[in-house]
């Protein structure tokens, strides 16, 4: 029998663009990739060439875009969005069974599903969240568009033949959202156990952040408690791992905050081990972000044994907010005063055991039932 042939769809990909959703797919495709024809299909960032194959997937990258270019005005770039919508076109050139799409931008997803209409392929969009129609206005600023963005995004979000969610929250937005819970599987294959378990690290006085440097992060919060708890733990340093638009903005206030000898800043590592080494070095990771869909480095921090503070206001859907001390951001400086004090720190971790079901063994075995679903393991 001939082999499957899946179609990753995103305008980024890891390792040149890091995020969670990029670092999600990636994985995925690799270990698909060991079973099915498998390709990759995004916007080409420095560093990457053209056409190529890695860990068997092969890559096809249309058009030029750098971090300056993807995101302009704290959000991402429209102009570019655009751009990439009309890049997807060249799927033409090619014909898979499945493809897997990225749900952001949104604007690409017309041209997708004509694609699979043709085609005979079939649709599966990958959902981190669902956005509300107030979300939306205030993510563009305008009711007028914000009201328009939202009914284009969920006409179309009505057009696959299956969904994945990150978790059940997002699950039943979508079913909120009209969709049929028959088509929609949760899964979000984000640790990678064996590996996870060979990171040992030695706790020391550091709080860290890891994460794409943008407003929803909310990093700014992280400067405030950091300052405040340093009055609690002597010594108490922080780190923060990531990259984007508001690094500026972060220095500046780092700077002007008098706590340049504090806090470091580093854009990333080539070795995702070393992420999590820092991760599993530090006392407590620091989850402040107002919009998540489910936070990848908050479940990996947990997985080193680094607790995760959250607050109450916290956007994590229940399956990764149960993992997490959630408190308000005036009590986190005695929480970490706590948490640096006890010989113990994944005391403070909670129903550690759930971790399992976000483990990258489970993704053939998921996909597998996915495809079978849709008629596609048929001999």
């Amino acid at each position: 029998m001939e082999k499957l042939k899946i179609g990753f769809v995103s305008d980024a990909v890891y390792p040149w663009h890091a995020g969670g959703i990029e670092v999600t797919e990636r994985t995925q495709a690799e270990v698909l990739a060991k079973i099915y024809d498998v390709s990759f299909l995004s916007m080409k960032w420095p560093g990457m060439k053209r056409r190529f194959t890695d860990r068997g997937i092969h890559y096809h990258a249309f058009l030029d875009t750098d971090a300056e270019h993807f995101y302009r005005h704290r959000r991402r770039s429209i102009r570019t969005a655009v751009l990439y919508v009309i890049s997807c076109t060249r799927i033409f050139r090619y014909r898979f069974d499945a493809i897997i799409v990225n749900m952001f931008p949104f604007l690409h997803l017309p041209i997708l599903k004509l694609y699979c209409k043709i085609t005979g392929c079939k649709l599966i969009i990958d959902v981190a969240e669902v956005w509300t129609e107030d979300y939306w206005a205030k993510y563009l600023g305008s009711e007028f568009f914000g009201s328009l963005a939202y009914s284009f995004s969920t006409y179309f979000f009505r057009s696959a033949n299956y969904y994945i969610c990150n978790s059940h929250h997002t699950s039943r937005r979508l079913v909120s959202e009209g969709i049929n819970p028959d088509i929609i599987g949760v899964f979000s294959p984000i640790l990678n156990d064996k590996e996870l378990a060979k990171i040992k690290g030695q706790k020391k006085k550091q709080l860290i952040f890891v994460g794409r440097l943008i407003r929803e992060k909310r990093v700014e919060l992280f400067l405030d408690v950091v300052a405040k708890a340093r009055t609690l733990v002597p010594g108490l340093k922080a780190l923060i791992i990531g990259k984007g638009p508001e690094e500026g903005e972060i220095r500046s206030k780092i700077a002007t905050m008098g706590l340049d000898g504090a806090i470091s800043m580093v854009k990333g590592f080539s070795d995702i081990k070393k992420v999590y080494m820092e991760m599993a070095n530090s006392i407590a990771f620091l989850q402040l972000s107002s919009r998540e869909g489910l936070s990848r480095v908050t479940l990996e921090s947990v997985a080193v044994g680094t607790p995760v503070i959250a607050p109450s206001d916290t956007p994590l859907p229940d399956e990764v907010r149960t993992l997490c001390q959630v408190t308000s951001l005036q009590a986190m400086p005695a929480l970490i005063k706590r948490i640096a004090k006890s010989s113990n720190k994944a005391s403070f971790i909670s129903h550690a055991d759930t971790l399992s079901q976000f483990y990258t063994s489970r993704i053939p075995d998921f996909y597998k039932k996915a495809f079978d679903q849709m008629g596609l393991m048929q001999d």
